[in-house]
């Protein structure tokens, strides 16, 4: 497989349509048995439509199937048929890797952090099914021929990225040796070669070092304008949000003669510009291939490095050379650092119920109402039923909907529009 098509097949951002099921509606049925000839009003209830379930999944890697997909829609409840209640519609769940971060993509607001293994999160809630026409008798309607309609989907445009979740992130250069370090000092097996841009995909490997564990991520190398998206760096810069401790990997014998501190500082910039948070957590350099260069210019080159402050490490990732102190000083910096301070953990949103509140606008066309309970109540309503429309206007003036609207000045036969329904107003039930 070449690496462009690599590319294409790791993506960690992707928009995807994601919709519930609509509430069944419910039945209009009275009971009907010999000799009782006026039975009482049994309508069973609409079933419930499908939720759209997130599921974080240690499993996955990226968001490749999802951008395939793009719309994602459960099935709706069943409808009430006579006494029989309507069938509840099966969930969707998708699974997405750890570390996913759900966005609302038209108003940008936050929607929920998927963190850790097995988290689940109800992206989407099925509508209810609605009520038969049992639930509406009364002493004054003892025989109602009508009955609600399902309550209405969810939906949301959402923005999926994925911030890989790790202790210690690999940063460098495209073949700086990242992937051979990791190789060496975890269980990951990532594809290792001399030519640059080998690692597509974020590696993570887990360590064992002495009584301690922790997550490395091999990062994808970047280059210059990688701040800027250029290279695919955004992208790939976007994972280091999370790591407590960064090692900067850095050939310290390149092939094309660069100057080791110049390469080291390139990055750093890049960083820098990325986010200045990332760039003031915790960092160890990694002079890596010491085996390659000869003892005179690396005596040389070391005092260059040690002027610059972060700790530094003659290393080896091919022979292992200086892998235990490297080790050493990274659980050393994951002691030192407090998670709760360094990364910032995103909560899930919490949802609202739906809003009891609700304006009424004046329009050139008459008045508006507004409000997302008296919108739902009008979506669950069979307008095509005469008797339905009057509980409704009767469940407005309850509300105090129709009040309102006689402040701000409705006269009858005035037009009055809720959600995309039209009404002339009035007084009368």
């Amino acid at each position: 497989m070449d690496a462009g098509k690599l590319v294409s097949m790791f993506l960690d951002e992707a928009v995807v349509i994601f919709s519930s099921g609509r509430g069944g509606s419910g039945a209009v049925s009275f009971h009907r048995e010999k000799h009782v000839p006026r039975g009482g009003p049994n309508g069973a209830d609409g079933g419930r439509g499908g939720d759209l379930i997130l599921i974080a999944d240690r499993n996955r890697r990226t968001l490749y199937e999802l951008k395939l997909q793009q719309h994602l829609e459960a099935a709706d409840g069943g409808h009430g048929v006579g006494n029989k209640r309507g069938k509840d519609a099966k969930n969707i769940e998708v699974k997405v890797p750890i570390g996913t971060v759900v966005t609302d993509s038209e108003t940008g607001e936050f929607v929920i952090d998927m963190a850790t293994n097995g988290m689940r999160y109800v992206l989407c809630k099925g509508g209810k099914g609605g009520f038969g026409n049992q639930h509406y008798t009364s002493s004054v309607r003892q025989a109602p021929n009508f009955a609600q309609k399902g309550a209405p989907p969810e939906r949301i445009v959402a923005k999926l990225e994925l911030k890989l979740l790790a202790d210690v992130g690999l940063i460098g250069l495209p073949n700086a040796g990242k992937s051979t370090l990791i190789s060496r000092i975890s269980a990951a097996k990532p594809k290792i070669a001399d030519y640059a841009f080998t690692t597509i995909i974020p590696n993570l490997g887990v360590v064992r070092h002495q009584d301690e564990t922790f997550v490395v991520a091999d990062m994808p190398g970047l280059i210059k304008g990688a701040s800027e998206g250029i290279g695919l760096g955004h992208q790939f810069l976007r994972h280091v949000e999370r790591n407590r401790v960064l090692v900067h990997v850095v050939d310290c014998y390149p092939p094309d003669g660069a100057d080791p501190v110049e390469n080291y500082k390139l990055i750093e910039d890049e960083v820098r510009l990325y986010s200045e948070d990332v760039w003031k957590r915790p960092r160890i350099i990694a002079l890596n291939k010491v085996d390659c260069i000869p003892s005179e210019e690396f005596n040389a080159l070391r005092e260059r490095f040690e002027v610059l402050g972060p700790p530094l490490h003659a290393i080896s990732g091919y022979t292992g050379q200086g892998l235990e102190g490297l080790l050493q000083d990274i659980s050393a910096a994951l002691e030192a650092s407090k998670p709760e301070a360094d990364i910032p953990m995103l909560l899930p949103a919490l949802k609202a119920g739906h809003d009891l509140a609700f304006e009424v606008e004046e329009t050139e066309d008459g008045y508006e109402i507004k409000g997302k309970r008296i919108e739902r109540l009008v979506e669950m309503t069979d307008l095509r039923n005469d008797e339905a429309v009057r509980y409704l206007h009767r469940r407005l003036e309850r509300i105090g909907v129709i009040e309102k609207l006689r402040a701000a000045g409705a006269q009858e036969g005035d037009n009055v529009s809720i959600g995309e329904v039209s009404f002339a107003f009035t007084d009368e039930q």
